[in-house]
Parts: structure tokens; sequence; C-alpha cells
């Protein structure tokens, strides 16, 4: 047959083929999988930077005050007319208001608001602090305190408005028609107030969260020259420097502030400063709350009902670690005389009592890491060491047998590539973080690294990059 010898017929071979695309994918697709597979079966160890802080801790809250106050009602219907100031202190039996049941005294206001009035350095002085005071306070998400700056600017107006008005009340008590106008003199010495909010005769104890809800919170702003009808309230009078500001708190917050007795409170609204004696209270509604009693200041907030404060309580720095990091561990405690040196002349550890083949004792020195000192016991590691171990103090030929064991705060330093224990002491804590005091002895300085969470190593373990 042609193409063939002999007349044999052999089957063609053909050549192995390899698709070098598909060897490379596999090769990849492989790796992939073992990269995942050790993922997931390693310990994933997140390292943590140690860098000196505070805790952050809320120190500003809105407050309610409470002050002595006592609600003046009117004994008469008419016009109600205005003579001092808001926020201004009136001595007993001092002019405040006059009723007027004829509307005379409202013609004359009339007559003179058509006029001209001069204003007096003083005059003008209270104005300019009344709009310096607005500004300095000025809250966009509380837009209630402009119409407490309108209403204190109207009252510094009528008030210097009406000073001729004043004169001519002696003038219309001699007239035939005195008899329509009623005097109305403080009942005792305080602070004119022109508002009313239920709040009045209420007490720290009856404290509850409903107060703090400001949706809810009703104000009725006593104005110049409405009509009142008798019984109805024209004004109070704030009597006492004595007042409270009550603020609502966490329980373990509340029995850190209880502890100082004493805080200072600084008032936003003025940046003013002073010191508040705290009690805690149990609310109605069986939640905590903190009062801090005044004894001064009053007269500045006579008008606020919620105020704005910030505690200047102390705060605690040293260095930053979460508490994921944080780990108790057990350690052996020896006495401090019992502690020597061995081995290369540097190393401390104890001489352990060690027995030959013919039973005879010889000293052996075990060279032991200390993790802290505390009345004059040393806390050494467990690893060497076994309960009922005999152990001799250097040139004596007193004993110790091991039976003590003790517990230390700590943190694992990786700072040697390892996890090596280090014992921390905690000066404040909250639900994330705690503050640890920095340099101490076989402790954390700060850049030292540990370990984010504890609970993924274990004492020695190596830790790989």
């Amino acid at each position: 047959m042609a193409g063939s010898k002999n007349g044999n017929i052999r089957q063609y071979k053909k050549p192995l083929n390899i698709n070098i695309g598909i060897l490379f994918f596999g090769f990849i697709l492989v790796y992939l999988i073992i990269c995942i597979v050790m993922y997931f079966t390693q310990k994933n160890i997140v390292p943590y930077q140690v860098k000196s802080g505070s805790l952050s801790v809320t120190n500003v809250y809105e407050g309610i005050a409470l002050r002595n106050e006592t609600v003046v009602n009117s004994e008469y219907s008419g016009y109600i007319n205005y003579y001092a100031r808001e926020g201004e202190k009136a001595g007993f039996n001092n002019l405040v208001c006059a009723v007027d049941e004829t509307g005379q005294l409202q013609d004359m206001l009339n007559q003179n608001e058509s006029g001209e009035s001069d204003l007096s350095e003083k005059d003008l002085s209270e104005i300019k602090n009344d709009v310096v005071n607005y500004i300095n306070s000025f809250d966009d998400k509380n837009f209630s305190t402009t119409y407490d700056f309108k209403f204190t600017t109207q009252g510094s107006v009528v008030k210097f408005s009406n000073r001729n008005l004043l004169n001519n009340l002696s003038e219309l008590s001699s007239s035939s028609e005195s008899a329509a106008i009623h005097v109305c003199s403080s009942p005792a010495s305080g602070i004119v107030i022109y508002s009313i909010d239920g709040f009045e005769q209420t007490s720290v104890n009856e404290v509850n969260g409903e107060w703090f809800k400001k949706e809810n919170y009703e104000k009725t702003q006593l104005i110049n020259s409405d009509i009142v009808e008798t019984g109805d309230p024209i004004y109070k009078i704030a009597t006492d420097e004595n007042w409270n500001i009550v603020i609502p708190v966490e329980a373990q917050r509340a029995k850190e502030l209880e502890e100082e007795e004493y805080v200072k409170v600084k008032f936003l609204k003025n940046q003013y400063e002073s010191w508040g004696k705290v009690t805690v209270l149990t609310g109605t509604d069986n939640e905590t709350y903190v009062s801090l009693a005044f004894n001064n200041s009053m007269l500045t907030f006579a008008t606020d009902r919620f105020i704005d404060i910030e505690l200047l309580t102390n705060v605690e720095n040293g260095l930053k670690v979460p508490n994921s990091a944080i780990v108790e561990k057990e350690f052996f405690m020896i006495p401090e005389d019992y502690l020597t040196k061995g081995g290369n002349g540097s190393e401390q550890g104890v001489l352990r009592e060690t027995y030959n083949e013919d039973g005879s004792m010889i000293p052996e020195f075990i060279a032991l890491t200390v993790y802290n000192v505390a009345d004059g016991e040393y806390y050494v590691d467990d690893t060497s060491l076994r309960i009922g171990d005999n152990i001799d103090m250097p040139d004596s030929t007193e004993k110790y047998t091991i039976s003590k064991s003790g517990t230390l705060i700590g943190v694992y330093n990786i700072n040697k590539g390892y996890a090596d224990f280090k014992q921390i002491q905690i000066l404040n804590q909250n639900d994330e973080y705690a503050i640890i005091k920095s340099n101490t002895d076989y402790g954390l300085v700060a850049y030292d690294y540990i370990v984010l969470d504890a609970a993924s190593v274990n004492e020695n373990d190596f830790i790989y990059d």
C-alpha cells in the first residue's frame, strides 16, 4: 500500500497540546482556595497602637430651673400696665403695675407713644446689653429665645416710655376717676417676671421625664396693655437667691457626681461658672436625675426655665485602650525575699528544690518573668512552677511552698513579635474604652502595640504580619 513500508499501516498519533491559559487559571484557582481556607482557619490578630487620650463623657446638659416663685393674681378687671422691668429686683411694696378699669392710662400711653422720648446713656446701655446677650446665646434650633428677647426689649421700652405716666398717677389719684386705677405693689422683695408656665410651685422631688419634652412646654407671656380679669395672673416674683437646676443622667454618671458632692458648672448662655451642690433624685418615673443647688446667679437666669450647662468635672487623662484588649490573668505570688538572680547574672528567678536519683536535694535556678509587685509580693508566671513546689530563700535555710495565686488586669503587648502580658491600672472606663495609667512599672507606654482582641491570642503566641 502506498505510503506504507512492508505493507503495514501505522496509526498517526496526535501530539499533546497543553492549553497554557487553562493551566494558569487552574493554578490561580487552587491558590485562592488555599488562601481562603488559611484565612478562615488561622487566628486573625489585629494590632492596636496605644495613644494618650481621655474618655468621651457627656458633660453638656439641658436642665430645668426651679426657684421659689410666687404668682400674683389681679384683684381687679381692666387694662394692665407694667412699670417694673422684667428681670429686675423690686423691693417690698414697690410699684410693679397698675390695673386701669377705664382705659385712661392706655390713652395716655398712646399719646406718649406718638411723641418722642429721650433715652439716657444708662437706658441705651441696658438695651445694648439685652442685644449682646441675645446674640451670644442665639440658637437657630430654639427659636423661642427670639420671643424671649422680644418681650425683654418690649419691657425695657415700656419701662422707659412709662416714666411720664408714673408722674401722672399722682394727678389721676387726686381726680374723681382715681377709683378706676388700682396700683399693684410687690408683696415681697424679689425678681419680677412677666410669664407663667406651671413650674412655679414645683418641687425637685416631683421630677419626671415629661419635664424635659420641650414640645409639651407651654409658657404664657403676660403682655402690657392686655385686658385682665379678676383672679388672672399678672406677674410672678422670685423671692429667694437659692435655686436648683435638675438634669437627667444615667445611674452610673449620677453616682460619680454624687461622690464629688459639689461640681463646677458653666452656664453656656454667658459662660459664667458657679459651684452646685449635687443631690441624686429618683423621679416619679423611676428614672435617675441630679439636682444642682446654687445660692447665687438666680437673677441672671430668672426668666429662663430651660438652661444649658456644662459640668466641669475632673477628666482622667492617660493611655486609651479598647475594652476588647483587656484580659484577666492568674499568677503565682511569691515573697520578694525569695527572688534572686541567676543564669547569665541578669535573669530574675527563684531557687526551686529538685532531687537527684539518690534522693539528695539540690537547688535549681528557675528564670521567671515578673509582672507586678505589691505589698512585698511578686506576681510571676505560672508556666515553670507548680503548686506544691518548694523554693529556697537565698543565703538562708528558709523555704516557701508555692500555694498562693492572684489575678492581674492587663493587655497583650506585641512589640517583640509575640504576645507579652502587661499589667494595667484602669483610671476610668466606659462601654468601649478604658483610660489606664501611663509609665507604670511592668506596664505600657504611649505608642506600644497591643492585641485589639485579647481573646484571639494566648500568652507567648508569635504574631505574624
